[in-house]
């Protein structure tokens, strides 16, 4: 891929339990670093929870989908305002990888890698236990990554709940069964 190409906006099985999903981002590499480890930024397109950069630090993440547009959008049955999980870094190569355990669902490695003056962030999250889960994190990465995208580009993003409940669909079609 070269700097002006963008990657595929779907992520894709590379193993049967792995999904991977890239996306383009505005640089420098350090900018989107920050998105990564800084809890009020990442709290804006992810999950907030302070992180001390060290390999086997606990962290918790908390995340409050509701909040990352404004207006919210309808939050589908079944999921609370509110997501709490304990996790802890399990590799750290500052600015450009970083992977922590993934309470009961894998685990997740981010990787940024300069190209031209954007930065290609591929998220590779292992270890997915059933369809059910990839289904929903797929389609969970896939809106995260949406709205980093447009807070990345100084831009509102589109409301996450609506894109996610139609991703769902998306991947349930487009992931074997």
């Amino acid at each position: 891929m070269n700097a002006t190409e963008q990657p595929d906006v779907y992520g894709e099985l590379i193993e049967p339990t792995t999904l991977r999903i890239q996306r383009l981002l505005p640089g420098p590499i350090e900018r989107i670093w920050a998105y990564l480890t800084d809890s009020k930024l990442r709290g804006k397109w992810l999950a907030a929870g302070q992180m001390v950069m060290k390999v086997g630090a606990p962290f918790e993440f908390v995340w409050r989908n509701d909040e990352l547009n404004d207006p919210p959008s309808n939050r589908p049955e079944g999921f609370a305002e509110e997501n709490r999980m304990q996790s802890r870094i399990t590799e750290l190569d500052p600015p450009r990888k970083i992977s922590f355990a993934w309470n009961n669902s894998g685990d997740v490695t981010f990787e940024l890698e300069p190209k031209g003056t954007g930065v290609l962030l591929t998220v590779t999250h292992r270890r997915l236990p059933d369809r059910s889960t990839l289904l929903k994190v797929s389609a969970g990465w896939h809106m995260h990554l949406d709205v980093l995208v447009a807070r990345a580009n100084d831009r509102e993003p589109a409301p996450f709940w609506d894109g996610w409940a139609r991703l769902h669909e998306e991947y349930a079609h487009r992931l074997p069964a």
